[in-house]
Protein backbone atom coordinates (compact mmCIF):
# COMPACT_ATOMS: atom_id res chain seq x y z
CA UNK A 1 0.00 0.00 0.00
CA UNK A 2 2.71 2.27 0.87
CA UNK A 3 4.69 1.73 -2.35
CA UNK A 4 1.15 2.34 -4.17
CA UNK A 5 1.16 5.91 -2.71
CA UNK A 6 4.92 6.91 -2.82
CA UNK A 7 4.45 6.00 -7.01
CA UNK A 8 1.54 8.21 -7.53
CA UNK A 9 3.09 11.12 -5.13
CA UNK A 10 5.60 12.84 -8.18
CA UNK A 11 2.30 12.34 -11.03
CA UNK A 12 -0.04 14.18 -9.05
CA UNK A 13 2.30 16.83 -8.17
CA UNK A 14 3.21 17.72 -11.93
CA UNK A 15 -0.59 17.63 -12.71
CA UNK A 16 -0.87 19.90 -9.43
CA UNK A 17 1.41 22.13 -10.80
CA UNK A 18 0.37 21.98 -14.54
CA UNK A 19 -2.96 22.87 -13.32
CA UNK A 20 -2.14 25.55 -11.13
CA UNK A 21 0.19 27.08 -13.93
CA UNK A 22 -2.82 27.20 -15.98
CA UNK A 23 -5.32 28.25 -13.81
CA UNK A 24 -3.32 30.67 -11.76
CA UNK A 25 -0.50 31.67 -13.96
CA UNK A 26 1.82 30.12 -10.53
CA UNK A 27 3.27 27.17 -9.43
CA UNK A 28 2.96 27.35 -5.58
CA UNK A 29 6.41 26.86 -3.49
CA UNK A 30 4.77 24.89 -0.88
CA UNK A 31 4.58 22.37 -4.09
CA UNK A 32 8.16 22.26 -4.88
CA UNK A 33 9.37 22.07 -1.37
CA UNK A 34 6.72 19.61 -1.00
CA UNK A 35 8.37 17.47 -3.75
CA UNK A 36 11.96 18.23 -2.37
CA UNK A 37 10.24 16.35 0.84
CA UNK A 38 8.96 13.72 -0.82
CA UNK A 39 12.23 12.94 -2.68
CA UNK A 40 14.14 12.68 0.24
CA UNK A 41 11.77 10.52 2.46
CA UNK A 42 11.47 8.36 -0.36
CA UNK A 43 14.75 7.99 -1.05
CA UNK A 44 15.35 7.02 2.67
CA UNK A 45 12.28 4.69 2.37
CA UNK A 46 14.22 2.86 -1.00
CA UNK A 47 17.72 3.41 0.65
CA UNK A 48 19.13 5.13 -1.64
CA UNK A 49 22.74 5.05 -1.18
CA UNK A 50 24.10 8.76 0.05
CA UNK A 51 26.18 8.88 -3.13
CA UNK A 52 23.46 8.68 -5.63
CA UNK A 53 21.07 11.21 -3.50
CA UNK A 54 24.30 13.32 -3.62
CA UNK A 55 24.40 13.12 -7.45
CA UNK A 56 20.26 14.31 -7.61
CA UNK A 57 20.67 17.12 -5.17
CA UNK A 58 24.21 18.16 -7.69
CA UNK A 59 21.60 17.73 -10.59
CA UNK A 60 18.74 19.70 -8.70
CA UNK A 61 21.17 22.85 -7.73
CA UNK A 62 22.78 22.95 -11.42
CA UNK A 63 19.19 23.18 -12.58
CA UNK A 64 18.32 26.08 -9.93
CA UNK A 65 21.26 27.66 -10.91
CA UNK A 66 20.29 27.12 -14.80
CA UNK A 67 16.36 27.98 -14.28
CA UNK A 68 17.53 31.03 -12.10
CA UNK A 69 19.65 32.67 -14.79
CA UNK A 70 16.22 32.06 -17.24
CA UNK A 71 14.37 33.50 -14.48
CA UNK A 72 16.48 36.50 -14.67
CA UNK A 73 16.17 37.30 -18.24
CA UNK A 74 12.41 36.92 -18.07
CA UNK A 75 12.55 33.59 -20.31
CA UNK A 76 10.47 31.86 -17.43
CA UNK A 77 9.03 32.80 -14.07
CA UNK A 78 9.77 32.17 -10.33
CA UNK A 79 7.75 29.09 -9.95
CA UNK A 80 8.83 27.42 -13.08
CA UNK A 81 12.58 27.36 -11.93
CA UNK A 82 11.37 25.89 -8.56
CA UNK A 83 9.77 23.17 -10.33
CA UNK A 84 12.23 22.32 -12.52
CA UNK A 85 14.77 21.95 -10.11
CA UNK A 86 12.80 19.93 -7.65
CA UNK A 87 11.76 17.61 -10.86
CA UNK A 88 15.47 17.66 -11.35
CA UNK A 89 16.36 16.01 -7.93
CA UNK A 90 13.52 13.25 -8.71
CA UNK A 91 15.40 12.61 -11.74
CA UNK A 92 18.89 13.02 -11.51
CA UNK A 93 21.78 13.37 -14.29
CA UNK A 94 20.75 10.21 -16.31
CA UNK A 95 17.57 11.86 -16.97
CA UNK A 96 17.91 15.74 -17.11
CA UNK A 97 18.73 16.09 -21.11
CA UNK A 98 15.23 13.91 -22.00
CA UNK A 99 13.66 16.41 -19.50
CA UNK A 100 15.04 19.30 -20.93
CA UNK A 101 14.32 18.07 -24.83
CA UNK A 102 10.83 17.49 -23.97
CA UNK A 103 10.14 20.22 -22.14
CA UNK A 104 11.35 22.56 -24.80
CA UNK A 105 9.02 20.65 -27.17
CA UNK A 106 6.60 20.59 -25.08
CA UNK A 107 6.84 23.84 -24.22
CA UNK A 108 7.67 25.33 -27.67
CA UNK A 109 4.01 23.86 -28.74
CA UNK A 110 2.39 25.26 -25.49
CA UNK A 111 3.63 29.11 -26.75
CA UNK A 112 2.76 28.10 -30.46
CA UNK A 113 -1.27 28.31 -28.54
CA UNK A 114 -0.90 31.04 -26.69
CA UNK A 115 0.56 32.81 -29.56
CA UNK A 116 -2.66 31.44 -31.60
CA UNK A 117 -5.20 32.35 -28.76
CA UNK A 118 -3.44 35.99 -28.53
CA UNK A 119 -3.96 36.62 -32.42
CA UNK A 120 -7.44 34.97 -32.96
CA UNK A 121 -10.85 36.27 -32.25
CA UNK A 122 -12.33 33.44 -29.70
CA UNK A 123 -15.89 33.41 -29.16
CA UNK A 124 -17.21 34.67 -25.78
CA UNK A 125 -18.35 31.23 -24.95
CA UNK A 126 -14.77 30.70 -24.65
CA UNK A 127 -13.64 33.69 -22.64
CA UNK A 128 -16.30 33.09 -20.29
CA UNK A 129 -13.37 30.91 -18.64
CA UNK A 130 -11.27 33.67 -16.61
CA UNK A 131 -7.86 31.35 -17.55
CA UNK A 132 -8.52 31.56 -21.63
CA UNK A 133 -9.04 34.89 -21.47
CA UNK A 134 -6.15 35.44 -19.69
CA UNK A 135 -4.26 33.37 -21.90
CA UNK A 136 -5.73 35.66 -24.85
CA UNK A 137 -4.50 38.48 -23.60
CA UNK A 138 -2.01 40.04 -25.35
CA UNK A 139 0.23 40.78 -21.99
CA UNK A 140 0.07 37.16 -20.87
CA UNK A 141 3.03 34.96 -21.04
CA UNK A 142 3.20 30.95 -21.03
CA UNK A 143 1.89 28.69 -18.23
CA UNK A 144 5.62 26.75 -18.92
CA UNK A 145 4.46 24.81 -15.59
CA UNK A 146 2.39 22.41 -17.76
CA UNK A 147 5.22 22.03 -20.03
CA UNK A 148 7.73 21.12 -17.38
CA UNK A 149 5.19 18.94 -15.70
CA UNK A 150 4.37 17.11 -18.92
CA UNK A 151 8.10 16.24 -19.49
CA UNK A 152 8.20 15.14 -15.84
CA UNK A 153 5.38 12.47 -16.23
CA UNK A 154 6.88 11.06 -19.31
CA UNK A 155 10.47 10.37 -18.21
CA UNK A 156 8.88 9.60 -14.73
CA UNK A 157 8.90 5.70 -15.42
CA UNK A 158 12.54 5.77 -16.03
CA UNK A 159 13.73 7.28 -12.55
CA UNK A 160 15.39 4.82 -9.87
CA UNK A 161 11.83 5.83 -7.65
CA UNK A 162 10.09 4.08 -10.29
CA UNK A 163 11.94 1.26 -10.64
CA UNK A 164 12.32 1.16 -6.79
CA UNK A 165 9.04 0.96 -6.30
CA UNK A 166 7.55 -1.59 -9.41
CA UNK A 167 10.56 -3.17 -9.16
CA UNK A 168 10.75 -3.07 -13.02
Amino acid sequence: MLDSIALIVFPLAMLFAAFTDLLTMTIPNRLSLFLIGAYFLLALYLRTPLETIALHVSCAVAMLVLTFAMFQFRWIGGGDAKLAAATALWLGWGLLFDYGLIASIAGGALTLIVIALQHHELPQTLRDFKFIDRLASKNCGVPYGIALALAGLAVYPQTSAWSGLTGI
